[in-house]
């Protein structure tokens, strides 16, 4: 066990309140709302709910991973789309799949120095309002259009165009510097780790049972907020309709290969579907908290983020940022009550799980002298994850935070770990604390 050490000094940062929108399957119930609508719906009724002044909060740290068509700054308009007063300082991050747990994170390190007390941190994702990009050419033409001054020059320009110039081009689903998609590098990880279907599939079956079991018990609805669905608002989502109460490990063995569909293992049941949703917490100064009465829900301790090249393990980086996070907090794998690991892929999981426990891992590729550990199944992911919840790219690191205090408030325990992979190579690991 680690000999326990106090957090770097600095204000300790509390969660006191998180919430999330129901996270929809894409094209869906939310189909006509884009990321910031979602947000500033979300924000609204967190505020609400808290029951503080909008004029408490001096901050908002926001973001979103697919842009939007016409909005660049979702963090400050999560402000001028709400009730917070328009002076509230606002800020956009993107770390991918990370994105809003780098915005709590975000939210710690200012209160820690001092430069904010009270922070709303999230973020959104509409996959189904995704932008749809002219061409290269088509674009510039449009550009030397504006321009043109006679009408001989105009349709020169239109002239100069080919029927290929106005296929439209979609958001890019490739690693630019692998030419992979995500799936396609998580399918070559299950390959080079020899991680079995049968392993995912369990995985994935796990996280669908026990979703549906927390949401059957109650667990998650003090955290989702009712969403009247446009355009006419005559039905509420009110719940995850991802999640399969009635899936069995033998129906999702059957479902074929979608990334390699000769030797492949990753289907459409063991990864995390395509969602939209938004998720949000409110992080204090646990000294203003206090002042106001407030009992947190818990503490954001230490955090740490990596990289690995992705020509290698693209997913892989949850197992180079929880060695660091764990370190900074003063605690070991063992010390951790809940784990909470981002389901981009269940084969990604189990990389990473099987990456924390390798002596050959830790020491070739962290230099360390013994592995994190093993992470015990009865307290990994206790009430789903990502792969039966949904993943709504920005916004899954807040859902996690909120989900997982709340738990341990339940059970009465201390400590969480909670990781992200992420795009690039990157990975995300958050240790959380409750007293």
């Amino acid at each position: 066990m680690a000999t326990h050490v106090s957090p770097p000094a600095g204000r300790r940062a509390a969660v006191i309140a998180g919430l999330r929108t129901p996270f929809v399957k894409a094209g869906g119930d939310f189909k006509q709302l884009s990321a910031v609508d979602l947000g500033a719906l979300l924000v609204n009724e967190l505020v609400a709910r808290t029951g503080l002044p909008p004029s408490t909060y001096d901050s908002v740290i926001f973001g979103q991973v697919i842009p939007s068509k016409l909005v660049t700054l979702i963090g400050r308009e999560m402000v001028l789309r709400t009730q917070l007063p328009r002076g509230v300082e606002a800020h956009t991050v993107s770390r991918a799949c990370a994105t809003s747990l780098q915005a709590a994170t975000d939210a710690a390190d200012q209160i820690a120095l001092g430069r904010s007390s009270a922070v709303i941190a999230g973020g959104a994702e509409s996959v189904s309002d995704a932008p749809i990009f002219a061409s290269r050419r088509l674009a510039q033409a449009l550009v030397e259009l504006s321009r043109a001054r006679t009408m001989a020059q105009r349709l020169s320009i239109i002239a100069s165009l080919r029927p290929r110039d106005f296929t439209p081009e979609p958001p890019a689903l490739k690693e630019p510097t692998t030419g992979l998609t995500m799936g396609e590098s998580a399918e070559q990880m299950a390959q080079k780790n020899a991680i079995p279907r049968a392993a995912q599939d369990e995985v994935a079956f796990q996280s669908h049972r026990r979703a549906a079991a927390a949401w059957e018990a109650g667990l998650l609805d003090a955290e989702v907020m009712p969403v009247p669905v446009p355009p006419r608002f005559e039905r509420v989502s009110a719940r995850d309709n991802l999640v399969r109460a009635d899936t069995t490990v033998e129906a999702l063995s059957q479902l074929k290969p979608v990334f390699d569909r000769r030797y492949g293992s990753i289907t459409a049941g063991n990864a995390s579907p395509l969602t939209d949703g938004a998720a949000a917490v409110v992080v204090m100064a646990e000294e203003k908290a206090r002042a106001l009465g407030l009992a947190p829900l818990g503490y954001l301790r230490a955090a740490a983020y990596a990289a690995l090249d992705p020509r290698d393990q693209l997913l892989q980086g949850p197992a180079y940022a929880a060695p660091v996070a764990l370190e900074r907090a003063g605690l070991t794998l063992q010390d951790m009550d809940l784990v909470d690991m981002h389901e981009a892929f269940a084969a990604q999981v189990l990389s990473n799980l099987q990456a924390f426990a390798s002596r050959k891992f830790a020491e070739e590729q962290l230099g360390r002298p013994a592995p994190l550990g093993e992470v015990d199944p009865a307290r990994l992911n206790v009430n789903g994850g990502s792969i039966a919840l949904g993943h709504p790219f920005a916004a899954t690191g807040a859902r996690m935070i909120t989900q997982t205090l709340r738990e341990l408030g339940r059970r009465g325990k201390q400590y969480a770990l909670l990781t992200v992979c992420a795009a690039g190579g990157l990975g995300a690991a958050v240790v959380l604390e409750r007293e």
